[in-house]
């Protein structure tokens, strides 16, 4: 596994061969599965349920990196979870007790991730951040794939890092939306840790694996 973590969204592959993509993305070398689950209520969109997830977990033992767009968030963590979820994320204003939600997840084995959207400053992290394993910036505004990267998103992962760095833990910082071989040298010089890439790894002019790696290589220089 990389220093960097690559974690494919799914919500760009063929939707009518989703088993086949993840098995694609695995052996392509991707480090996680990104699964985007959307409820047209919390974000103007729709996408896949627990079912879905329990079907795609037999084609990868990769972990998957399942972000909740829902809201409540609550009543599906369970679900989520026995349908194979290793990393959960959710949105702080899903809910009306993140605290509570993070620790229910934890319970349940898997690990806890809080995803900030563009609008949603850092320090909302601050009272939760020895609950999580992973935090994800939303360096889009949640509900498609295909978007522009928010440039501001730097200087929040920026600050989240420093956050990060003085827990002393190995909390992920992922960066979803926009990400393509340009942006992921940016938000890995912020400190982030892993990307999220779905057109740039599903939809770009190379095979997966190229297009995997095209993301590697300024992860690697970034590091270097």
């Amino acid at each position: 596994m990389s220093d960097v973590l690559i974690s494919p969204s799914i919500l760009s592959a063929d939707f009518a061969a989703l088993g086949q993509a993840v098995a694609d993305v695995d052996a392509a070398g991707a480090d996680m599965i990104h699964i985007d689950v959307m409820d047209g209520h919390y974000v103007p969109n729709i996408t896949i349920g627990p079912d879905v997830v329990k079907a795609l977990r037999p084609h990868s033992a990769k972990p998957f990196d399942v972000h909740l767009m829902i809201a409540p968030a609550d009543p599906f963590l369970d679900a989520f979870i026995d349908a194979g979820a290793d990393f959960l994320s959710i949105h702080p204003d899903a809910g009306p007790h993140p605290h509570r939600s993070l620790q229910a997840i934890r319970s349940r084995g898997a690990k806890p991730g809080l995803v900030l959207n563009p609008g949603t400053p850092a320090n909302v992290v601050a009272p939760m951040i020895d609950l999580v394993d992973m935090i994800l910036v939303m360096s889009v505004n949640p509900g498609f794939g295909g978007q522009s990267f928010i440039e501001s998103q730097l200087s929040k992962i920026e600050c989240l890092r420093k956050m990060i760095d003085q827990t002393g833990r190995n909390i992920v910082l992922e960066v979803d939306g926009g990400v393509n071989p340009q942006t992921a040298q940016r938000c890995i010089s912020a400190g982030a840790t892993a990307l999220v890439a779905g057109s740039a790894v599903f939809k770009g002019a190379g095979t997966l694996s190229d297009n995997i790696q095209a993301l590697r290589g300024p992860c690697a220089r970034a590091a270097a």
